[in-house]
C-alpha cells in the first residue's frame, strides 16, 4: 500500500447543518488523517476555475451556485490508498446509489446536495490540492 493525499471538501448543504465534525470523524475512523483543513467561502471566479473541468456539461452552472451558496471545508486527507479509501467513505455520488454507512447515504440531501467532494485520481488530487493549499500548510 502507498500513503496517498487526496483532497476533500464538505459542500454548503454539510456545513449548513454543522455536520463538519461528524463526516471527519468517518475520515479518521476509516484510517485517513487530516492534515490540512481551512474553512472559506469559495468566490464564484474560484468555483469556476476550480471546477473547469465541467464547464461543457449541463451542470456546470448549478454547481457553481450551489458551491459559493455558503462556506465549505477544504481540507487534505492522507492514508493509504487515500484517494480510493475517500471515495469508499464518501459513498455513490447519488445518494440513492450509496452503500450504508457512507458520508452520502447518510447525510446528502439530494445528487447536487451530496455533502462532499473527493479527488477521483491521484493525479487530480495533486492538482486540487495545491488549488487551495501551498505545501507549508500540510502538516503531516
Amino acid at each position: 500500500m502507498s500513503v496517498e493525499k487526496t483532497l476533500s471538501i464538505i459542500k454548503p448543504d454539510a456545513t449548513k447543518r454543522n455536520l463538519t465534525g461528524l463526516i471527519n470523524t468517518k475520515f479518521e475512523k476509516a484510517g485517513l488523517r487530516i492534515i490540512a483543513q481551512k474553512r472559506l467561502q469559495l468566490t464564484r471566479s474560484m468555483a469556476e476555475k476550480f471546477y473547469e473541468v465541467h464547464k461543457d456539461r449541463p451542470f456546470y452552472n448549478d454547481l457553481v451556485d450551489f458551491m459559493i451558496s455558503g462556506p465549505v471545508v477544504v481540507q487534505v486527507l492522507e492514508g493509504d490508498n487515500a484517494v480510493k479509501l475517500n471515495r469508499d467513505v464518501m459513498g455513490a455520488t447519488n445518494p440513492e446509489d450509496a452503500e450504508e454507512g457512507t458520508v452520502r447515504k447518510e447525510f446528502a440531501e439530494s445528487i447536487e446536495a451530496n455533502s462532499v467532494h473527493g479527488s477521483d485520481s491521484l493525479e487530480n488530487a495533486q492538482k486540487e490540492i495545491s488549488f487551495f493549499f501551498a505545501n507549508i500548510e500540510l502538516v503531516t
